[in-house]
């Protein structure tokens, strides 16, 4: 059996989980800083993406179109799935999902499994490996350990699915192995197990997918990390 991961909505006090989330907003939060590091580069458009369910003008356009207003609704019975098949193996390394409890309230995902494999009929739930990421490294209860999303730290505790409090921001899961390498796969699936205040329709607002851009055979060179260098960072 796998551990879960439930995700309190930030902690000021390492002690209380479920006091007021810090002002600041914590590094690497945002998919797009990410992004300019040099080290990731986002995927989905490589993707072919399907819904279990949606309202009429709330469905993969919305959970793609980089615009946080914008959301996926769902419109049929739980579990709600997100699929997302690629034409041939690919490595991901880390998925997003942005939810805004206070715009979404019931509406908000509270558990959610992730998971990957070839086809529908082998997925398997992936196992997120998680360390601490706040200065002290300290753990939580039941040793759990901090993960960051855009409100500021969030609780982990070791699991299969994603146990979400009130999340409000990014939400960053490892799709890694247990020796911390990027996972290989045709197929993610999210499935929204459940939804804050036991609503029945779920809204989720943007998904990124993320591979790890390799390194040059070449040689080594300092990362491309403004706007301006990266447009040359590659040959066309």
């Amino acid at each position: 059996m796998g551990a879960t991961w439930v995700l309190m909505g930030g902690v000021k006090d390492m002690n209380n989980l479920k006091m007021t989330t810090p002002n600041k907003t914590p590094p690497g939060a945002d998919p797009k800083q990410l992004e300019r590091t040099g080290t990731v580069r986002e995927i989905g458009s490589q993707a072919v993406w399907s819904l279990s369910s949606c309202k009429p003008g709330f469905g993969v356009d919305q959970l793609r179109d980089d615009n946080l207003e914008t959301y996926w609704q769902s419109d049929g019975s739980q579990p709600h799935l997100v699929n997302i098949q690629f034409r041939r193996k690919t490595t991901v390394k880390t998925l997003c999902i942005y939810a805004d409890y206070k715009s979404d309230e019931s509406y908000t995902p509270s558990k959610i499994s992730v998971r990957v494999g070839n086809n529908f009929h082998n997925l398997q739930e992936i196992r997120v490996p998680l360390k601490p990421t706040l200065s002290h490294g300290r753990a939580g209860p039941g040793g759990s350990h901090p993960i960051m999303n855009e409100r500021g730290a969030a609780w982990a505790v070791p699991s299969k699915q994603l146990e979400l409090v009130e999340p409000s921001g990014w939400i960053h899961v490892p799709l890694t192995d247990n020796h911390k390498k990027p996972t290989r796969t045709f197929m993610i699936q999210i499935a929204v197990l459940a939804n804050h205040q036991n609503g029945r329709d779920t809204h989720m607002r943007q998904i990124k997918i993320y591979t790890p851009v390799e390194e040059s055979s070449i040689g080594k060179f300092p990362r491309c990390t403004t706007i301006d260098f990266m447009m040359y960072r590659s040959i066309r």
